[in-house]
This record gives C-alpha cells, sequence and structure tokens, in this order.
C-alpha cells in the first residue's frame, strides 16, 4: 500500500456502511458505500448548495400548499417538507441563481405510497416538477435508488432571466400522490453532487485531490502495469486523469478519460515522445470499469472488462529510477480525477495476456 497525500479544505458527506449520510472531517478521504458494499474512494470538485435550509424546518423564499414535518428518514435525517395531494397547487422555493447559467437541483423523495417518483410536466402521469429560475424543467436526470424506499431526484437546466422561484412544485393537473421531500441542493453544474448540507446560508465543499504515493523505488521503470478499477462522476467535457510520472509530462504513463464522451486515452510518454498513444470507446464511462495498460519495450496494450482493446509493438521505456510518483491527476497537476475510485495498483512486471485479462475481468 502507498500512502498518498489527500486534500480538501472543507468537510463532506458521504453515505457509510450502515447506508446513513455522515459527515467527513475537513481534509479526510471519503469512502462512498452509495452504490457497492465494499465502497469506493469520492472525488469531487468544489461545488455550493445555494439552498440556505437543505433540511428545511421554514420558508426560505416564496411557498405554499405545505407543511414542515418531523420525519425520521432511513438516510438519517430527522425533517421534512410535506407535500399533499393535487388539490391545490404546491411548491417551495429557495435560494437564487445567476441567469443563462447551468444548474442541477438534487432532493431526496420518498413517495406516500412507497413507489419510485414520476418527474415530468403538468400531465396526470406526473408527480410534481422542479423550477430553476421560475422556468419549470422535466427530469433529464435518472433517479438514483437510495434504500429504504428513498429516491434522489434531480433535474440539469441552463436558467433564463429568472433569478429566484427554485424548487419543486405539484401541480393540480398532476397525479394525486403526496410525498415528502429533505436534502434539497441547488448548485451549480452539469449533474449533482454529493449532499452538501446547509443551516441557514449557502455552503461550500471544496474540492479534493490525491497525488504524491510513490517514490523512485517502488516502481520499476523498464516494464510494468497501471490498473484502475473506477467510474467518473459524468460526462461533462473535463478531462479526468490517473498517472505514474517523474513529476512532469515528460516521462508517464496515462490512464485519463477525454473530454469527448466515454473515450478513455491509454499513453506511455518516453522522454516527452509517445510510445503508446490509443483511445478506446465504452458505452458508459459513469459506471464501473477495469482498466489495464501493459507498458515494456516494443510491448504495450491496453485492457478493458477483460478484454485486449489496443496493442503497439513498438517504443521504448523508460531509463532507471525515473518513475517516482502516482497522481489522480495530471503530472503537472491540472485535470484531477473525479469520481469512485474502488482500486489502483501498480505491477512492476508485464504481466501476462492470460494474467491481464484475469485482472480486468
Amino acid at each position: 500500500p502507498l500512502p498518498f497525500d489527500f486534500t480538501r479544505a472543507s468537510s463532506a458527506t458521504v453515505v457509510n456502511k450502515d447506508g446513513l449520510i455522515e459527515i467527513v472531517g475537513s481534509g479526510k478521504p471519503r469512502i462512498d458505500f452509495s452504490n457497492d458494499a465494499k465502497g469506493a474512494l469520492l472525488l469531487e470538485p468544489t461545488r455550493n448548495n445555494y439552498y440556505s435550509y437543505s433540511e428545511p424546518t421554514v420558508n426560505e423564499s416564496s411557498a405554499g400548499g405545505i407543511s414542515y414535518e418531523s420525519f425520521f428518514w432511513g438516510l438519517g435525517f430527522t425533517n421534512c417538507i410535506k407535500f399533499g395531494d393535487n388539490s391545490t397547487t404546491r411548491y417551495r422555493y429557495g435560494g437564487i441563481v445567476s441567469a443563462y447559467t447551468e444548474y442541477t437541483l438534487s432532493v431526496f423523495v420518498i413517495m406516500d405510497d412507497l413507489s419510485e417518483p414520476i418527474i415530468g410536466g403538468q400531465a396526470s402521469g406526473n408527480d410534481f416538477a422542479f423550477v430553476l429560475g421560475g422556468t419549470v424543467f422535466f427530469n433529464d436526470n435518472s433517479n438514483i435508488y437510495m434504500g429504504n424506499n428513498i429516491w434522489r431526484v434531480s433535474v440539469t437546466g441552463t436558467t433564463a432571466t429568472g433569478l429566484t422561484n427554485n424548487g419543486i412544485v405539484k401541480y393540480t393537473t398532476q397525479s394525486s400522490k403526496g410525498f415528502r421531500v429533505v436534502g434539497l441542493q441547488l448548485e451549480q453544474g452539469s449533474y449533482a453532487t454529493s449532499y452538501i448540507p446547509t443551516s441557514g446560508s449557502a455552503v461550500t465543499r471544496v474540492a479534493e485531490t490525491c497525488s504524491g504515493a510513490g517514490n523512485s523505488e517502488v516502481f520499476n521503470d523498464s516494464e510494468g502495469v497501471f490498473y484502475a478499477e473506477l467510474s467518473i462522476d459524468a460526462n461533462d467535457g473535463n478531462f479526468r486523469f490517473l498517472s505514474i510520472s517523474d513529476g512532469t509530462n515528460l516521462n508517464s504513463v496515462w490512464i485519463y478519460y477525454r473530454s469527448d464522451t466515454n473515450q478513455i486515452n491509454f499513453r506511455v510518454i518516453v522522454g516527452g515522445v509517445s510510445s503508446f498513444d490509443d483511445i478506446y470507446t465504452i458505452n458508459n464511462a459513469t459506471i464501473n470499469h477495469k482498466l489495464a495498460i501493459k507498458y515494456k519495450t516494443n510491448d504495450f496494450s491496453a485492457y478493458v472488462n477483460g478484454v485486449e482493446v489496443l496493442t503497439d509493438n513498438s517504443g521504448a521505456t523508460f531509463s532507471s529510477n525515473v518513475l517516482n510518483d502516482l497522481n489522480f491527476n495530471r503530472p503537472d497537476g491540472i485535470n484531477n480525477f473525479y469520481g469512485n475510485v474502488k482500486d489502483v495498483r501498480v505491477y512492476n512486471t508485464a504481466l501476462t495476456d492470460a494474467e491481464l485479462i484475469t485482472l480486468t475481468t
């Protein structure tokens, strides 16, 4: 095991082994159990929750037809907003947004009949709608099941000129189903990140970095395998890197997600020249994949989920005592990896095809 330098200059939340939302202190890594019983290292960018009261007991902006109740959630919340049936229009708004900016609004919901919530327009088959900057947005994001009949639902949209009226509305033309809501989060960005609790004002969760593992005695420069099992947080046009290197881009082994949707680049750079550089497209980068890149003189290959997908039989490797650093970013410190990391390994021999198939299956 190689110790990393981990930083985050704020607290943050995680879903722990017991399925409860837990606050993790500043500078401590988070192991999230939302999607797997074994957990994964959660790395996220800086985000603000612009709602003043994420577990609300009062109005922070306009509201109507709702009530506030004590309610025990399986996630650990103890309050909620109660939306009743469709006998009247019900709504609850909060937060302030900027015009012509992309935001994501997310909440935790439990329906009175314990069904999965249906978010949409005013048609009778829908349970409620989201509003951003006064404009109704339909649900374009997948609902996430949190257990105990609780769903995290979200919408992403670009605001118009309106700055207020951000929240939930239930129309009289929608279903008669009532529901409860908690964990309100309004953040700038194209997807919902982990829950950011607030109590009276907006709160910022600072970005995390994870880097600086290893030294020149750890890595074999002439041959090896760089392996990772992970998923990215979103296909949002940003690069996300893992690398072993000499601390620069001139000598490095990269596994990185490109800005192009679902494309992974496997690359070995020796003395500033690419010995191996190729791209493979997967179906969905936001779900877990097992990836490996093998490097050896005139013997390079990449494996994805038990299949050899790329090869190159020409190219040099590194001289002695060059590689000394493993980072969740590019060696020059940009393009941090954001997502869920279940496993990262470096092997000091070029594993056989059979071994690599087994490793990545």
